[in-house]
């Protein structure tokens, strides 16, 4: 078994989690679980992801607005998440970015919140995680522009686009998609990316990798995608989990 993993990008206020969150925590805690970055979507599981960094020492959060939420808001937002940015606990501005895929929010709309939420993490001297699906040039033209510290999430994109974002300065985060059938083109981004820009995430309770997919994912899963990257990487599996634990603290500023 895999130990001290730190889960780089997870939802555990999600709904999917409100009958045994305290169980499936404790035993993610009990081993091989060593910490969890808890990452909001809007306000409202921004506030419950400080609420968990609140009551359990491996949790961090980030407070953020996703591009599903951003139409709608109050005029207000970015005070009140500067307000949340500045909980102790509180290591990022995210999730923010586009999705076009979806588009549950208007494209201007998103594009017009994501930027706001860039120059607020600049301001806030701050990462952000970037949300990024079937938007790369917008969003890559965003961050070209702002030069953010920060990571790709669940990143989705080409070998090409994985070198871009490192010659920005970003991390890229990997979940269990690198598991699935027919992942050939991420498969390349992985191996793009050095491994001390290299996060594991689980994006839980979505994402679960290859033999988990459709059930619902935890941070134990996680095992599976540091399993997958060493076999592309020539490396063991736990050089992967400690390296991108390393780079997890480095990048949110924390020790786990």
């Amino acid at each position: 078994m895999l130990e001290n993993i730190l889960d780089s990008h997870a939802h555990y206020d999600s709904q999917r989690f409100d009958e045994d969150r305290g169980e499936v925590l404790g035993k993610l805690f009990a081993q091989p679980i060593c910490g969890i970055v808890n990452v909001g979507a809007d306000l409202e599981s921004s506030r419950k992801s400080l609420a968990l960094a609140d009551k359990y020492p491996q949790i961090y959060a980030a407070v953020g607005v996703h591009p599903h939420e951003a139409e709608g808001l109050p005029e207000d937002y970015l005070g009140i998440l500067t307000d949340l940015s500045k909980h102790p606990k509180a290591v990022a501005i995210g999730e923010i970015g586009l999705d076009y895929h979806y588009d549950f929010s208007p494209r201007p709309v998103q594009k017009a919140v994501f930027e706001a939420q860039l120059i607020l993490a600049k301001e806030l001297g701050m990462p952000v995680i970037i949300h990024s699906r079937e938007a790369t040039q917008d969003v890559m033209e965003l961050l070209r522009r702002y030069r953010p510290k920060g990571v790709v999430h669940c990143f989705s994109g080409s070998a090409e686009t994985a070198r871009e974002v490192v010659e920005l300065g970003l991390y890229v985060g990997f979940t269990g998609a690198v598991t699935f059938k027919n992942a050939n083109k991420l498969l390349a981004a992985v191996q793009a990316v050095p491994i001390d820009r290299l996060l594991l995430e689980t994006d839980c309770p979505y994402m679960a990798p290859v033999p988990y997919r459709g059930q619902r994912c935890d941070s134990s899963m996680i095992e599976k995608t540091a399993q997958r990257i060493a076999e592309l990487k020539g490396m063991e599996p736990q050089q992967v989990v400690d390296r991108a634990r390393e780079n997890t603290c480095r990048l949110f500023g924390i020790e786990v």
